[in-house]
């Protein structure tokens, strides 16, 4: 069911060349879904799938930025999958996007019913829920877009790995401070893995990795400098701003 205009926004990112509507309430697109989506190596004509799409915000940013990219949007929630259609429109992206209402941890069956089959995917996308079931939030939406499980990111990572080709990427973002959890789910399917750490200040923790592999890639891994998002005034470093209002690429080793 669609939801209310009252209980939406609408809101501009990427220096305004994407349009979200999205709940007022709840989980609101950040600088995570910009920073995944400027991690994500797409090219023209490849084939995307974006695992916990929420509105679409990180899948619909790569999809305006790579010509004839066939995107798959794929959202738990009813309510944000009829957003996530909603803004493909909104965009003229809606030709080459689909939305599927599914939980990225479903049997490959519900999957295949759903028509996506193994193998289809250049490029996986992902942002897991990353928080632990502590003090959770009372608003369903923002209960599973943030709180995980100890198996989560073992199971998206197959489920990802499933949908990917032979020599497919998968692109995620996690906390900074499970990167081990990470290099150990990727462990199994993945190589050639590049990890960038995101940093809040100059000196401060990062606080956010983004990570790239490549299945089945025997290549080594690569932690790469890590991205600071203000400077010590609290203001957007140059580069961030490249990347969160400019559109710029992030450029990670795995390829």
């Amino acid at each position: 069911m669609a939801a209310k205009p009252a209980e939406v926004t609408e809101d501009a990112v990427l220096g305004g060349r994407l349009v979200l509507r999205q709940p007022r309430r709840g989980h609101r697109v950040g600088h995570d879904a910009m920073l995944l989506a400027a991690a994500c190596s797409a090219r023209p004509r490849q084939r995307l799938i974006e695992l916990g799409a929420g509105v679409g915000a990180a899948g619909l940013a790569v999809a305006r930025r790579v010509d004839d990219l066939a995107l798959t949007l794929i959202e738990i929630d009813p309510a944000l999958a009829a957003l996530a259609r909603e803004n493909a429109q909104r965009n003229g992206l809606a030709e080459r996007t689909r939305v599927i209402c599914l939980d990225v941890a479903a049997s490959p069956a519900d999957f295949a019913a759903a028509g996506l089959s193994h193998g289809e995917a250049d490029h996986v996308l992902m942002n897991p829920p990353f928080n632990p079931a502590q003090n959770p939030s009372p608003d369903r939406s923002r209960r599973l877009a943030h709180v995980g499980t100890g198996d989560t990111l073992r199971r998206w990572v197959e489920t990802a790995a499933r949908l990917l080709r032979p020599a497919g990427t998968l692109t995620l973002i996690w906390r900074a401070d499970g990167v081990d959890a990470v290099l150990a789910a990727l462990a199994g399917a993945f190589g050639g893995v590049g990890i960038l750490p995101i940093h809040p200040k100059p000196g401060a923790p990062a606080i956010r990795v983004l990570a790239r592999a490549v299945k089945e890639s025997r290549a080594p891994l690569a932690l790469l400098p890590g991205l600071v998002l203000a400077d010590a005034d609290g203001q957007p470093t140059p580069e961030a701003e490249a990347v969160l209002r400019g559109g710029a690429l992030l450029a990670l080793s795995a390829d």
